[in-house]
């Protein structure tokens, strides 16, 4: 028996609320580990990728664009959706490409990231890119932003004052701010 036994719930039924381009909203039923039931919320996500591009400069790649559920323009490392199908490192390599205009020569996986675990099964794949190469951007019709390089040291000050708040990327720089001081060994 698993030592999480006494914490799990168990699904007993599922309705469907809302099925949109990008979310699907479910309203769940579930038993409650004591027996009793509850109802649980959740959005249903195809997941993401977010890329640590690196230039041989040692700077690394952010973009400015506008997020419209709170209606302002953040500071974020490059990142994107993963296609119903898509290998994660195809998506790394589709959005780095898509969004910057650069090609990398060296992918790492280094690990996944949950944003949003209190009512969404959103996974975030995270990669570190070296030996970038400009070949233009290929941005998608609706897709609006500025792409810009920041050194480590300045893209920590900006979480410290608050310039950067997402959360992808500030997991990006904790894992960037651990192997560039060789606390943390990259994956292979």
């Amino acid at each position: 028996m698993n030592d999480d036994e006494h914490l799990v719930e168990t699904l007993v039924s599922s309705e469907e609320v809302f099925n949109g381009r990008l979310l699907r909203v479910k309203r769940d039923r579930v038993r409650l580990p004591d027996g009793m039931e509850a109802v649980r919320e959740h959005i249903d996500h195809p997941g993401a990728v977010v890329m640590i591009a690196v230039l041989d400069n040692g700077k690394m790649l952010f973009e400015r664009q506008f997020r419209y559920p709170l209606a302002r323009v953040f500071l974020e490392l490059p990142a994107g959706k993963i296609d119903h199908g898509e290998p994660i490192l195809d998506t790394a390599r589709r959005e780095l490409r898509e969004e910057t205009g650069y090609k990398a020569r060296s992918w790492r996986h280094l690990g996944v990231m949950h944003p949003c675990i209190g009512y969404s099964n959103e996974k975030i794949e995270l990669f570190l890119a070296h030996g970038l190469t400009y070949v233009g951007h290929e941005r998608d019709q609706e897709e609006f932003l500025e792409v810009l390089e920041l050194s480590l040291a300045d893209a920590l000050l900006a979480v410290r004052d608050g310039e950067i708040t997402d959360s992808k990327t500030i997991t990006g720089l904790l894992w960037a701010e651990k192997i560039f001081s060789g606390a943390w060994e990259v994956p292979t």
